[in-house]
């Protein structure tokens, strides 16, 4: 049987629920919070309709959301968000909320069985006619002819967006015969190849490389917005608001400045992107959710009273919202922006059913049946198993049948194991296999237990069992990946741009250009006086975008002079030294000998599977890839970046559980206190079952117990000690110290490093951190240290709903009262210490009710982290604070953050302070606030996309890298290495300081020439087959950096799948980097094709001494051409092929592949 079988038996709930599609108005009271799930997942499985459920606010409705998706089948409960609040809706916000609502939408006029949940705004939000929603979709399907041109009207009128390449949903991209679409209801791009005008295949692609994978026969999509419009509404919205100005009575100028260019838009036909604040024009009759729920769905309302204060309260907000407006002329005379609630209940026709917990007053409501449901909250058991087992014994004597929930598979086992110990046999079953009047376990979702006295049943999950915080299974569909990390060396006319030889000048874009009749690409590039330099297109490595730091203008070289070179040697004898540095580290640690620990044994096995949560496949790596480095003699030294909570604490106490295992000593360091004290609460929490001693040592411990523990350290009683820079005092010495974990490494200060150092010497590391340094990072990018990256996120984390706007008081207070709503805390960041207090003042006058404090530098430490302890202890409900909280800190209970003049920060230092909040199961937002009527600059503007942009998870590394690109890579070594990377860019200088470490290392080089090819075909990639610059420029750098014919072809897979067949151009270009990759091994300086229709190949000098005599005919072996064979004047050997009159491009370039290759091998010996 199943759970609803069970509840089926309940005679009086099972009338009540059929007789709601007879009666008009049902009351249900009684159920409680585990319940209330079961309760509508029973209604929808009974009545097999859709279910609207309305609950008073977002933060009821997203519990309720996740409670369901826990026990209902995938795509069965859907989310129709909207911000009470007008003023943020109408901001730029990240697009999740659109992508949910148009889902709801589409399954609503799907007709499916199921619940959707709203609140009372979700009802009042204006929508198209049902009709028109519905017609405004295209079905796609194999062999079927469509009108490409008309399809590319169809998708900018539906709200697509037109780019050169898909990077985000409701964006398409036409190239050739190649439609590439990102509808916001999929989960992945689809690309849609076309023969003529006919479908030829339909797939999906992957965002980060472009490719196309899996094949799906059919494709519907739907438009990107959430309404749509005809363009006569467009027309008509344009001619009204023109009117509507002139009636405005806010200074004309003003109302002129909001409404020109949206006047503009219109006009053309087309939509202003912030067009929710004209829907009052675009929609004349708007229809609302109710409208699209079918006949014979039902309205579910929980607790009406609360609904209709709800909406008071949020109305009575937003009109002094437009109020505010209508004032300064940014909205006009007689716009609401949404519904009246009351009236559009009155409008509708569904039957519904009213829920209270008890009964109470509802009206003047007639109500057509009503029923008491009794349920009871089961008792809480604190991981008592002696408890446990008599409550279960009586409940069996007593005939109840009983469920014990597990969270998954896994902890099912465990679970059944604890009760085995206890002597308690209880099965494993599947949730459809439940049987009466029986105990059992099974793996399920419900958020909380229940008892159910009507049908004998009592339902407990771990949380009444074992006191466990619920994990939330859920595919949140965030529009995970859709950020392909844009290439940071992509080119864009009017970057600066580095070349090896002729130094820094501005790119002007890419040309093609004929030559003796012969086209080829070329880049230009301006130097001083507007000298310009054509690079052929296939020279694009000795091309590299300039890159430095922030708001750097690098100094423009002349072309043909020498400062360019005298720069690069002063550089180049820089980088030098500094190789020597990196590798005598290197060189001294790889030469240590470590300690080899001991394979894993059958308790560390036990260690790792007491963790009770799933790790993510990215934990397993890491925690594979640390243990194999401790295994090893050499001391380990590796880096383990992930994001804020996504697991490090874990994979570092696995690793420090092995080192204890072989009686050795773990420090774990961190850089502040309170830090010091969650993670010992962590650490005390997963040793508990465990034979390990362990201890914190910060400023919290009294003198005495100070001593106690250094005394424990160093008579080796202590096996993990966990503390601040306390560790690194002088009194502290280890017994036998085996591994070190550092948490934020760049936190801790020189002194504070030197000592590390010292410490690091022959001992293995673990360094954590949420967003690697940029230096580091390249540290770890050029092989000094080694890195383990997480990006997935545990299961229950929502992204972060983030807003970019201007900074006004109506925004801030809604954001607070959200928060404080829902019983959360906010950080509100405000990055000047003068004035904080007047920030204070200014927000108690806006929120009286709120309990406000602020924290700041100035403060002594012990100051500041009181404050943060009480903060954290929920004494206060908002904290005004400088960037000061960036570190680490778990408050899961701050799930808001709003950050003044947001522009002024760095990326990763927005994406850090963002990373503080959103860290339980619940929604968290984001507001990023400048201050009104300010022109961002371009960086600026590039940030606050940027971090908009990356509202998924497991970002943290992308940031660091694109930050990497906005403000330049930081030193490597010391902060003298600024002005260096300035002065060549960053690329080179890497590129300079790799080399350098690579001839240290004495890897051996594999000898290449350069060699020049010109056999006097056009090969390049015209226009007319790669459009845009950025992407041909791509491609020209994939082909240049191909180092073996694998590579080769996957560019070639690569290229007719985004682009379509190539043309002869294209086949050349390919086919000529094929035969440099041969020409280079065999050391050849080029392959030339001379007017004679001969080929003359020139090797240079050490290739020509390998090649005399015999060896020059063995290569020469297999080849059908006639060749004679010279030597220049300095010695160097000279091939001459003839061609005969009749041979073909492909023939050719066999006959060269098959002599480079030979003559190679023989080289390269």
């Amino acid at each position: 049987m199943r759970l609803t079988d069970f509840v089926k038996k309940d005679q009086n709930l099972t009338n009540f629920i059929a007789k709601t599609s007879q009666v008009k108005n049902s009351l249900i009271t009684g159920a409680n919070a585990g319940a209330f799930s079961l309760l509508l997942k029973q209604i929808v499985t009974e009545k097999k309709v859709s279910l609207l459920v309305i609950e008073e606010n977002e933060n009821k409705a997203q519990n309720i959301f996740n409670e369901l998706s826990g026990i209902m089948d995938d795509g069965q409960v859907q989310y129709f968000p909207v911000d009470s609040t007008l003023a943020t809706q109408t901001a730029l916000a990240s697009p999740d909320e659109l992508s949910s609502r148009i889902q709801t939408l589409n399954f609503l006029l799907g007709q499916k069985s199921g619940v959707v949940i709203t609140t009372p705004q979700g009802l009042q939000y204006k929508l198209s006619a049902v009709k028109d929603f519905a017609a405004f979709k295209r079905e796609f399907v194999q062999d079927k002819e469509y009108d490409l041109g008309e399809m590319n009207k169809w998708l900018l009128a539906a709200g697509y967006h037109r780019e050169a390449l898909v990077a985000r949903p409701g964006e398409f991209a036409i190239r050739g015969d190649i439609l590439d679409i990102y509808p916001l209801d999929q989960e992945n791009p689809v690309r849609i190849e076309f023969f003529g005008d006919e479908v030829d295949t339909i797939k999906e692609f992957d965002l980060s490389t472009q490719r196309s994978q899996r094949e799906i026969k059919r494709l519907v999509v739907g438009p990107a917005q959430d309404r749509v419009f005809s363009a006569d509404a467009i027309s008509q919205a344009a001619a009204e608001i023109k009117a509507a100005m002139s009636e405005s009575k806010a200074d004309q100028k003003a109302v002129k400045d909001h409404f020109t260019q949206v006047l503009d838009e219109l006009n053309d036909g087309g939509l202003p992107s912030n067009y929710a604040f004209l829907i009052d024009f675009l929609i004349k009759k708007p229809s609302s959710l109710v409208d699209y729920l079918a006949k014979d769905g039902l309205l579910f309302l929980d607790d009406l009273p609360l609904i209709k204060q709800a909406v008071e309260t949020v109305d009575q907000q937003n009109q002094g919202f437009i109020d505010d407006e209508l004032k300064i002329g940014a909205l006009l005379p007689g716009q609401k922006l949404r519904s009246d609630y009351t009236k559009v209940m009155t409008r509708d026709r569904h039957h519904r059913i009213y829920f209270s917990l008890f009964q109470r007053s509802m009206g003047r409501i007639r109500f057509g049946q009503m029923l008491d449901w009794t349920t009871r909250e089961p008792e809480q058991f604190f991981s008592q198993m002696p408890l446990i087992r008599t409550e279960l014994e009586s409940y069996y004597k007593s005939g109840q049948t009983v469920v014990l929930q597990a969270d998954n598979d896994k902890r099912a086992k465990q679970m059944a194991q604890t009760m085995r110990d206890f002597d308690l046999d209880i099965p494993v079953v599947h949730e459809d296999e439940l049987s009466e009047k029986k105990a059992q376990i099974i793996v399920g979702g419900f958020a909380s237990g229940f008892t159910l006295p009507s049908v004998n049943l009592v339902y407990l999950t771990e949380r009444e069992l074992f006191n466990k915080r619920p994990q939330h299974k859920r595919r949140i569909k965030t529009l995970e990946n859709a950020q392909r990390l844009r290439n940071y060396t992509e080119l864009k006319p009017g970057d600066y741009v580095v070349h090896v030889n002729h130094g820094i000048g501005r790119f002007e874009g890419i040309k093609t250009l004929e030559n003796n009749g012969v086209k080829r690409d070329y880049i230009t590039i301006t130097y001083q006086h507007g000298d310009q330099l054509f690079v052929p297109a296939d020279q694009l490595r000795l091309v590299q975008k300039y890159v430095a730091s922030e708001g750097k203008t690098p100094h423009i070289n002349k072309l043909g002079g020498s400062e360019w070179a005298k720069t690069k040697r002063k550089v180049q004898s820089k980088v030098e030294d500094i190789a020597d540095d990196l590798i005598n580290l290197y060189a001294a640690r790889e030469s240590e000998k470590g300690f080899a620990f001991s394979p894993d044994d059958e308790l560390q096995r036990k260690f790792d599977d007491a963790f009770p949560y799933v790790e993510t496949p990215d934990q397993l790596r890491s925690i594979k890839e640390i243990k194999a480095d401790m295994e090893k003699p050499k001391p380990m030294d590796r880096l383990l970046v992930g994001d804020v909570g996504f697991g490090k604490t874990e994979v570092a106490l696995r690793a420090a559980f092995k080192a204890i295992q072989d009686n050795k000593q773990v420090a774990f360091l961190v850089p502040t206190t309170i830090l010091a004290q969650q993670h010992y609460e962590t650490i005390q929490d997963r040793f508990k079952d465990f034979p390990v001693n362990t201890a914190m040592l910060s400023r919290f411990q009294t003198p005495a117990e100070s001593k106690k523990i250094i005394a424990g350290l160093e008579d080796g009683k202590i096996d993990l000690v966990v503390g601040t820079h306390r560790i690194l005092s002088k009194d502290v010495h280890f017994k036998d110290l085996g591994l070190l974990i550092i948490d934020e490494e760049q936190r801790f200060g020189v002194k504070h490093k030197e000592k590390l150092k010292q410490m690091k010497a022959n001992i293995d590391v673990l360094t954590l951190t949420a967003t690697p340094i940029p230096r580091t990072l390249h540290m770890s990018m050029v092989g000094v240290r080694d890195l383990s990256v997480m990006e997935t996120p545990p299961q229950n984390r929502y992204p972060i709903q983030t807003y970019v706007m201007e900074q006004t008081p109506s925004v801030i207070r809604d954001a607070c009262l959200r928060e404080m709503q829902r019983g959360g805390q906010v950080f509100y960041l405000h990055n000047r210490i003068g004035d904080i207090d007047e920030v204070v003042a200014r927000l108690e006058k806006l929120l009286p009710n709120a309990r406000i404090a602020s924290a700041h530098g100035r403060m002594s430490q012990n100051q500041l982290e009181d404050i943060l302890y009480r903060f954290l202890n929920r004494e206060f409900d908002v904290l005004v604070t400088t960037t000061i909280i960036e570190t680490g800190i778990d408050m899961p209970n701050v799930n808001t953050m709003i950050i003044e003049d947001a522009d002024h920060y760095g990326l990763s230092q927005l994406y850090q302070l963002r990373g503080r909040i959103g860290r339980s199961a619940r929604l968290a937002y984001a507001y990023f606030l400048y201050k009104q009527n300010k022109v961002l600059t371009e960086v600026r503007e590039k940030r606050l996309d940027a971090i908009r942009d990356f509202t998924e998870l497991g970002s943290g590394f992308k940031i660091a890298m694109r930050d990497l690109a906005i403000r330049g890579a930081g030193n490597m070594l010391g902060s003298q290495q600024h002005g260096f990377i300035d002065s060549v860019g960053y690329d080179l200088y890497s590129q300079m300081l790799s080399d350098a470490i690579k001839e240290r290392k004495g890897k051996k080089k594999v000898k290449k020439s350069n060699a020049e090819i010109d056999l006097g075909f056009e090969a390049y990639i015209p226009a007319s087959y790669i459009a845009d610059q950025e992407e041909k420029i791509e491609f020209y750098k994939k082909i240049k950096s191909v180092n073996s014919q694998d590579e080769l072809d996957k560019i070639e897979d690569e290229l007719i799948d985004r682009f379509g067949d190539y043309p002869a151009a294209v086949e050349n270009l390919l086919a000529i980097a094929g035969l440099k990759i041969d020409a280079d091994l065999a050391q050849v300086l080029s392959v030339i094709k001379n007017k004679k229709d001969k080929i003359r190949v020139e090797f240079d000098l050490a290739a020509s001494r390998e090649l005399e005599g015999p060896n020059i005919f063995r290569a020469l072996e297999h080849v059908s051409l006639k060749a004679r064979i010279n030597l220049t004047p300095e010695k160097k050997l000279v091939v001459l092929l003839e061609l005969p009159d009749k041979m073909n491009n492909r023939q050719l370039f066999n006959e060269l592949t098959t002599f480079l290759q030979a003559a190679s091998d023989i080289i390269q010996r």
